[in-house]
């Protein structure tokens, strides 16, 4: 890994224990198989993997599955040095159905309410400020807001970065599962709007905060933002970019698992962002071919089982191009 730290990923790791019989209830599964995920640590390692320097900032317990996610982060290559352990609370488990044609379902924690768990521990008064200082993004969900210690810690970070003038990128990621109050989570979540500089969210998120689902519409509720990107499962991802605002289709793919899809999309466009800086704001063809990239690296990750686990290398990124050859025209990630 680079001694730079280029891109922070701050939140929840834990385990995503999928079904194993695919198309049944959650009374109807009699098995799981758990797979490393969480979507910031998702971000980290997707992005490790397409040769970027990550790193990782979470809490998780002084477990046996706390040891196990810290090995595969730094298996990927992504810097642990912000990872916080509870000696109080475990590491999350998080229980996810699948419909015939892959799509999740989260369905609870099992044994525990969703605030006994350690991420909801992660203090802001430990955040490694050493991290900030060479680093180009931070990248945060919004579960962590749903609890009073780790908001406090996303807050702090969210300070850090505008203080090192790191940008900030939010992935929405909604799941009511996570939240008491959906009237307090959507109030919270447009506040730390607020801060942002790149919003991604999907169709379904941006209809339930602003009511339409325009990224240039959403662009103009928060002004700071230079880009705002909406996806929608089989629909492609709408975007707007600088002044650039367009519309890219999915790619055609055998899907097995959309667990971290996302989270790979954002991966992939930071990938490509940091590589072509302002052009992605200010090129119009810049602009789409980072979506393009994106959703590329997103479509690789469901054809196989699990998160982290599923996702590309640039190599494989670049070999799937040479299959799309009208895809992609002027992508040099």
């Amino acid at each position: 890994m680079s001694t730079s730290t280029r891109i922070i990923c701050l939140g929840e790791i834990l385990f995503d224990c999928l079904a194993d019989q695919m198309g049944r209830e959650l009374s109807e599964v009699s098995s799981w198989t758990e797979y490393p995920g969480g979507a910031p640590a998702n971000v980290a390692c997707a992005l490790s993997k397409l040769g970027d320097a990550a790193a990782f900032i979470g809490c998780v317990g002084q477990d046996k599955p706390g040891d196990r996610l810290v090995s595969v982060l730094e298996e990927d290559g992504v810097d642990v040095s912000g990872v916080q352990r509870s000696a109080e609370a475990p590491t999350r488990k998080v229980y996810v159905t699948r419909s015939l044609k892959g799509d999740r379902c989260f369905a609870g924690f099992g044994e525990f309410d969703s605030s006994q768990f350690a991420d909801t521990q992660l203090s802001a008064n430990d955040m490694p400020q050493s991290l900030f200082a060479d680093a180009d993004f931070l990248v945060i969900g919004t579960l962590e807001l749903a609890y009073p210690n780790s908001q406090r810690a996303t807050l702090e970070a969210i300070r850090l970065a505008k203080e090192h003038q790191v940008k900030v990128f939010i992935d929405i990621n909604w799941r009511p599962v996570f939240w008491e109050d959906l009237e307090v989570a959507k109030s919270s979540i447009m506040t730390i709007l607020e801060q942002a500089d790149l919003i991604k969210c999907t169709d379904d998120e941006a209809q339930w905060l602003f009511g339409l689902q325009d990224p240039g519409v959403i662009a103009k509720l928060f002004p700071q933002a230079e880009g705002v990107l909406v996806t929608a499962g089989e629909k492609g991802c709408a975007y707007r970019l600088g002044e650039h605002e367009g519309e890219v289709d999915i790619f055609p793919i055998m899907v097995v698992d959309t667990t971290g899809a996302g989270d790979s999309f954002v991966a992939g466009f930071l990938h490509y962002f940091c590589r072509q800086r302002t052009r992605v704001l200010e090129s119009a063809e810049t602009a789409r071919d980072a979506v393009v990239y994106a959703s590329a690296v997103g479509a690789l990750t469901t054809t196989k089982p699990g998160a982290i686990a599923a996702q590309p290398t640039a190599k494989e990124v670049d070999a799937f191009f040479k299959l799309q050859p009208a895809k992609l025209q002027s992508v040099a990630a």
